[in-house]
């Protein structure tokens, strides 16, 4: 059977981007300290993908020195990051049940229904473009980490399908996908920072790609991959700092 993502890696210089992100994050992983370990890479990586996701939705990024976080978009995201490990075994089956979860997590403090938490919208066909989303990710298509890292960031910007806190169930979602995918199975790297750094472009390129158009998903397709290198680059300063 034809795979549903590749026509993706026929647009122009798709292919060659996909390749420099995957060598950029594998060359991460090679540093010596993280092949002994990566456990320090990784936390850091995990609390400044948290505080930098927030940011980009507005939030303020600092952590206080003494007492708790009081920016219920920053609390979210740092509940989210603090629970990927644990869910990664059901984003790779049952990818659904990990989205409501990340938005019961996500949304908690910016919800007053309780009731609305974890619940995805079913108009305009967001039910059914979720259920093919889940598709891809369980295994209907063999397309490498960094497309699917893009696709699964990009259809969920793109269908909005809790209507709060979106922006990070988004972005946690495609850090999952590059765990599960094996492209960073370390989750050492932090692409959030290049999404943040050029905040108006994200959001427009991320607006390309829902039109669906050819140039709007080759452009989001080519900054993602980008940004997963600026992640790359992230994460040596970071092993670097803390070897």
């Amino acid at each position: 059977m034809t795979d549903p993502l590749g026509p993706l890696l026929e647009l122009e210089g798709v292919a060659a981007a996909v390749k420099s992100a995957q060598d950029a994050v594998f060359a991460v992983h090679r540093l010596p300290a993280n092949l002994r370990d990566g456990s320090a890479t990784a936390a850091e990586a995990s609390v400044r993908s948290a505080r930098v996701s927030a940011a980009i939705d507005g939030a303020d990024p600092e952590i206080p020195a003494e007492g708790a976080v009081t920016d219920p978009i920053l609390t979210g995201s740092l509940r989210v990051a603090e629970a990927l490990e644990s869910l990664l075994p059901t984003w790779r089956r049952a990818p659904l049940q990990a989205l409501a979860k990340m938005h019961v997590l996500a949304a908690a403090d910016l919800v007053s229904d309780p009731d609305a938490l974890g619940r995805p919208r079913n108009d305009n066909g967001v039910g059914s473009r979720l259920e093919l989303l889940a598709q891809l990710v369980t295994g209907a298509t063999k397309a490498p980490g960094p497309l699917l890292t893009a696709v699964v960031h990009g259809e969920l910007l793109a269908l909005r399908p809790f209507g709060s806190a979106d922006g990070v169930v988004a972005r946690a979602a495609a850090r999952l996908t590059m765990i599960a995918s094996g492209l960073d199975p370390k989750a050492l790297t932090v692409p959030e920072v290049a999404c943040f750094r050029r905040l108006a472009r994200y959001a427009s390129l991320a607006e390309g790609f829902a039109t669906g158009t050819p140039e709007g998903v080759r452009e989001w397709l080519l900054f993602s991959c980008e940004a997963i290198e600026t992640g790359a680059k992230e994460a040596k300063g970071i092993s670097d700092a803390v070897a």
